[in-house]
């Protein structure tokens, strides 16, 4: 099967100042759907203008009328399930149903103090992210919810009328460990990877396809252990982050060629970045834009 073709546009335009331009243009292009990311501030980008998601998305479901819409990823850094909950609801309502939520476990970065808290351990941060995922796929699922957990609870949090997509809204859930794995096993509607972080800088390609290929087999086992066919799972790869980095946005060829390989390895979604100068994720927009319209119909 083709691999669908998607983009990620980071939040740092104002809407009137190109912003807007860049969601209805991902439309235009034909892309399956466009992503942001859900930080507070991030990397190289976080002295310079960067606004928030789910306000960004809101605006784009109103400039456009096909595209799918969504984070890649929110993370339980600086959200709480409940208020997520509502504002991923009245989304979903604006929208007409075409929100994805990309969800992971956060890292160290900045996201992680700026509510003033110390980095969590990788032992509670796992804990964290499976208990914000089961409190969240039953806020979005149910009218009225209370529950006490050890790190999030809801007291009688209301959430009528609901998704427009039902049950609800799907999770496209981030992971590379066996606790993530198990979790996008169990409430995933899609697993997100973007390959191994150790290979990125030294690694080669053939090195990633085979790191990709054991996170494959691992969310296989997974599945299997959950009840689940792992041909239900939509696989998506956000790309930028394996060996070959802005490599394969560099001609139509080289895209194709980067995409046949993780084609063969079952991926169902590509992300790329939208192109942005002066940074890590420069690339030639002509390109970038021939790609999204001639790539995927040279795949077998």
């Amino acid at each position: 099967m083709t691999p669908r073709l998607s983009t990620v546009i980071l939040p740092v335009d104002r809407w009137h100042e190109g912003g807007r331009a860049k969601w209805r243009r991902a439309e235009e292009l034909g892309f399956h759907a466009a992503y942001t990311y859900d930080h507070l501030s991030w990397r190289s980008f976080r002295d310079g203008p960067w606004f928030g998601a789910l306000p960004t998305l809101t605006a784009a479901a109103t400039a456009t009328e096909r595209l799918r819409l969504g984070t890649l990823v929110t993370s339980p850094n600086f959200r709480h399930p409940v208020t997520l909950a509502k504002e991923l609801i009245s989304l979903d309502d604006v929208s007409g149903g075409r929100i994805t939520l990309g969800i992971g476990a956060g890292g160290n970065g900045f996201d992680a103090t700026a509510l003033g808290q110390e980095p969590w351990p990788p032992r509670e941060r796992a804990s964290r992210f499976a208990e914000f995922v089961a409190l969240l796929d039953r806020l979005l699922s149910e009218d009225a919810l209370s529950q006490r957990g050890a790190y999030y609870s809801a007291e009688e949090a209301r959430n009528i009328p609901g998704c427009v997509q039902r049950p609800r809204l799907p999770f496209a859930v981030a992971a590379t460990g066996p606790r993530g794995l198990r979790l996008a096993a169990r409430f995933g509607q899609a697993w997100v990877t973007t390959g191994d972080p150790k290979l990125f800088a030294e690694g080669t390609p053939q090195q990633s396809v085979e790191a990709l290929r054991g996170q494959l087999g691992r969310l296989g086992a997974a599945c299997e252990e959950a009840g689940r066919d792992p041909a239900g799972l939509d696989k998506i790869l956000l790309t930028g982050f394996t060996p070959e980095g802005a490599g394969p946005l560099q001609s139509v060829d080289a895209f194709v060629d980067f995409a046949g390989r993780h084609q063969e390895l079952g991926f169902t979604e590509l992300v790329l970045h939208w192109p942005i100068p002066d940074s890590d994720f420069a690339a030639d927009q002509n390109v970038f834009e021939k790609i999204a319209t001639e790539a995927m119909s040279r795949l077998g």
